[in-house]
């Protein structure tokens, strides 16, 4: 299992010679619910792309508990933007599920009877097993963000790493989601989420980095969630945080 600390050190990537991140040194608990916040083009994204090794840095070292992302890679479990993906392709909801278990079945072997049971019990998990036949092209935004929230829950990852995945869903798949990051922190799992909704932050999360191209602040979340450090992230955008009199 995953265990320690993420650790990221000089982490500095650029796109067109345009610094995205820069200078990034950030140790994140695993075994904890991990929010990332910052205004838009703060560079949450890129920076658990760079995790994942989707995004290839300047400079820059990252380490899960001591390992590299290639040694943890069956691990790790990824959640990308719902708006990154194309919903037309042609394809069911179970199969997009049964993806999921192809990380551990190898080049030649196909999902057998526990890959489909295991991509069964996940849809009854998510609440969208009625759904599992229709195409993905008809399903809602919330449908969507479940059926990507299943096909990670059947990698059976120590790690999840999450794009937003509370973005354009409605409340009930919101308590769905929240539901699931909590049994899966009570699994010993660690989550990492990039969120935009700085009023849930307190509520959802255990810790909390703040990001705007630099690290402003890591920690806990009842240390370093404040409104000096929000106001730093945030300095010249708007924003709105209830009950932190910003």
């Amino acid at each position: 299992m995953v265990r320690d600390w993420i650790q990221i050190r000089d982490l500095s990537v650029s796109y067109d010679l345009k610094p995205a991140l820069w200078d990034v040194d950030l140790d994140i608990p695993l075994g904890q619910l991990v929010a990332i916040v910052g205004p838009n083009g703060a560079g949450k994204s890129t920076l658990i792309k760079s995790l994942v090794n989707l995004i290839k840095p300047i400079t820059g070292t990252i380490r899960f508990g001591g390992k590299t992302y290639r040694e943890m890679q069956k691990q790790i479990a990824y959640v990308p933007q719902r708006g990154s993906v194309d919903w037309d392709f042609p394809t069911t909801v179970f199969d997009v599920v049964l993806m999921g278990t192809y990380g551990h079945l190898g080049w030649i072997r196909r999902p057998g009877k526990q890959a489909k049971r295991k991509a069964e019990e996940a849809l009854v998990k998510l609440g969208i097993d009625h759904l599992k036949d229709r195409q993905i092209s008809e399903l809602s935004g919330g449908q969507q963000q479940r059926v990507f929230l299943a096909r990670a829950l059947v990698q059976e990852a120590d790690l999840y790493i999450m794009d937003e995945p509370f973005q354009g869903v409605d409340l009930k798949t919101e308590q769905a989601i929240v539901k699931l990051l909590r049994e899966l922190k009570d699994q010993g799992k660690s989550v990492i989420i990039v969120h935009h909704d700085l009023d849930k932050i307190e509520s959802y999360f255990d810790w909390v980095v703040l990001l705007n191209r630099r690290v402003v602040a890591n920690g806990w979340v009842k240390d370093v969630f404040t409104p000096d450090n929000i106001a730093l992230a945030y300095r010249n955008q708007p924003f709105k945080v209830r009950d932190l009199n910003v």
